[in-house]
C-alpha cells in the first residue's frame, strides 16, 4: 500500500483500521480529496461481505455474527463513538453549548447506549437477512451500500459547514461544494460497472438518507458537522442502505 497516493492512504487510515504506512502530508492530501471516499467504500465492501461467500455453508445466524464483525475489524470501533456521542446529545436537556460538550464528554450515557445498540443490532440483523439471499446479490448490496455511504460522507465534507473548530470543521473548510462532482462520478460509474440493477440504485438512496439523517441532526441540534457526525453517519448509512437493499431485493 506504500505506492497509493497519498491522499488514498490518509482515506485508508481515516475510514479503515487496515495497516497501511502514512505519512505526515497523507492526511493534509486526503482533505482535499474527497474522490478517495467512494474508492475506500469499494475496498471495505469487498473485505466486509467476505462472509457472506459462507451462506451455502454456515448457519443464517452465524453469518449474522459474522457480518458485524467483518465490518468492525476493517473499519475498527471509532465510528461506532460517533454513533454513541450522538446518542447522548440527543438526549440531553438544554441548548447548544451544552450538548455540543456531551461530544467531548468521556460519560458513557443511556442515550449512548441505546444508540449503539440500535445500530448494532440493525447491522446483525441485516446480516441476517443478507443470509437469505443469493450470494451475489448479497454481495452486492453490501458493495454498494459502502460505498453510497462513503459518497455521503463526501457530500458532508464538500457541502456542509460548521462553525466550530474540530475535525468536522478541517474536513468541511478544505473543499469547495464542486469537490462533490468527482467522488459523484466515481460512484456511480464503480456502481454502475460493478452491479446495476436497480435495487442497487434502492440500496444507494437508502445510504445516502442515512447519512443525511446524521448530517441533519447535527444541523439541528448541533450546529454543524463535526468528527462525531462522520462516524456517525458512516455507521447510520451503511445500516440504512443494506435494509434497503435487502428489501429492494424482496420487492422488485
Amino acid at each position: 500500500m506504500d505506492l497509493l497516493p497519498s491522499a488514498l492512504r490518509g482515506a485508508i487510515g481515516f475510514l479503515t483500521r487496515l495497516p497501511i504506512s502514512q505519512e505526515t502530508d497523507d492526511w493534509e492530501a486526503f482533505r482535499s480529496s474527497p474522490w478517495t471516499f467512494p474508492l475506500v467504500g469499494y475496498l471495505v465492501g469487498w473485505l466486509v461481505a467476505i462472509p457472506l461467500l459462507l451462506t451455502d455453508y454456515i448457519p443464517a445466524a452465524t453469518v449474522a455474527l459474522a457480518y458485524p464483525l467483518a465490518v468492525y475489524a476493517v473499519t475498527g470501533i471509532h465510528h461506532l463513538d460517533g454513533v454513541a456521542d450522538l446518542g447522548d446529545a440527543l438526549v440531553v436537556h438544554g441548548d447548544l453549548e451544552k450538548r455540543r460538550a456531551v461530544l467531548s464528554d468521556t460519560t458513557t450515557g443511556v442515550g449512548a447506549i441505546l444508540a449503539v445498540s440500535v445500530v448494532v443490532a440493525a447491522l446483525a440483523l441485516g446480516g441476517l437477512a443478507l443470509a437469505d439471499l443469493r450470494v451475489i446479490d448479497a454481495i452486492g448490496i453490501v458493495l454498494v451500500a459502502e460505498i453510497a455511504t462513503k459518497l455521503g460522507l463526501a457530500a458532508m465534507a464538500t457541502l456542509g459547514s460548521t462553525e466550530h473548530e474540530g475535525m468536522g470543521k478541517s474536513l468541511t473548510d478544505a473543499v469547495s461544494p464542486l469537490g462533490i462532482v468527482v467522488p459523484l462520478l466515481i460512484a456511480v460509474a464503480v456502481i454502475a460497472l460493478t452491479w446495476p440493477t436497480q435495487t442497487a440504485v434502492v440500496t444507494a438512496v437508502g445510504a445516502l438518507l442515512g447519512t443525511a439523517f446524521a448530517w441533519a441532526l447535527a444541523g439541528r441540534y448541533l450546529g454543524g458537522i463535526s468528527g462525531d457526525i462522520f462516524g456517525a453517519a458512516n455507521e447510520i448509512g451503511r445500516v440504512a442502505g443494506v435494509h434497503a437493499g435487502v428489501i429492494a431485493w424482496m420487492l422488485l
